[in-house]
């Protein structure tokens, strides 16, 4: 049976340091609700991936709260058996490497494993393995070791793995990162479908093509690791002043004669000029 999910998530105040001095997360406060999809974007080591983290369970903040349904997510709330049961049921996590993820002999072991730990039976297992196989057209990889696979043959299996276990809510690290257009499109679409299925999705990524493609909220991180805005994504996307801020822009600035242009760089928006005369 599955738990019931409720308030979904909450972040109060959740701070985190890495071996208790290097800063990754600095008084992030976050609300997730059900069916709520959000990116999560930052320029490259603002703390997108250790929040993820922090909502899979993996890490434990440093200070502050992390709750989950209503129940503080900890080491000691996750050695009770039920709400361990109930929170690795409900929350599936896909990482930015899939070689971390990926560790059985085969593909279809490594998308049963998941079923089989949550003790749904072997049968219903399999059921959903082939299930998830044939919707993300990997029936044919079923036999072959992950590391024969290419790179988004194994992204494809690492999300496989996770949306076996049918969770509520999904966090996807950098899901498009390193990935060829074909298969980028695909899982754009594979996204769009998840939340037309009402599943919650939460997204890091510094790419704000998806961004824009996916119309989720967004949450921006600064590079001092801080949520400084939490808003709908055509009211990031169009405020360049706090995109040059964080660092998902850039200004390049180059002359033609006495003219001088500026140029706002960044994988989504549209070079612009600006003249402005210098002497």
């Amino acid at each position: 049976m599955r738990c019931a999910v409720e308030n979904l998530m909450r972040l109060e105040n959740v701070s985190y340091r890495y071996h208790g001095k290097i800063p990754a997360l600095s008084d992030v406060n976050l609300e997730v609700h059900s069916g709520d999809h959000i990116a999560i974007v930052g320029a490259n080591g603002s703390g997108k991936s250790t929040l993820l983290q922090i909502m899979a369970g993996l890490r434990y903040p440093m200070t502050g709260r992390f709750f989950f349904n209503g129940t503080e997510v900890s080491e000691r709330s996750l050695r009770d058996k039920g709400f361990l049961r109930c929170f690795r049921q409900s929350v599936g996590y896909v990482f930015q490497d899939s070689d971390v993820q990926l560790f059985c002999p085969t593909v279809f072991d490594e998308i049963l494993y998941g079923p089989l730990q949550l003790e749904i039976g072997e049968e219903e297992g399999k059921k959903r393995a082939f299930e998830v196989m044939e919707m993300l057209n990997i029936e044919h990889l079923k036999d072959r070791p992950s590391y024969m696979l290419s790179g988004g043959e194994k992204k494809k299996v690492a999300i496989a793995s996770v949306l076996a276990m049918n969770p509520q809510v999904l966090l996807l690290d950098e899901p498009t990162n390193g990935l060829d257009p074909k298969t980028q499109s695909f899982l754009v679409e594979l996204m769009l479908a998840l939340i037309e299925a009402g599943k919650t999705l939460i997204i890091g990524t510094h790419d704000l093509s998806l961004v824009d493609e996916l119309r989720s909220n967004v949450a921006v991180l600064s590079e001092n690791h801080r949520l400084v805005k939490i808003g709908k994504a055509e009211d990031v996307l169009s405020d360049e002043g706090l995109l040059l801020k964080v660092n998902l822009i850039h200004e390049h600035i180059h002359r033609h004669g006495e003219a001088v242009h500026k140029h706002i760089h960044s994988h989504y928006l549209f070079h612009r000029h600006e003249p402005q005369n210098r002497r």
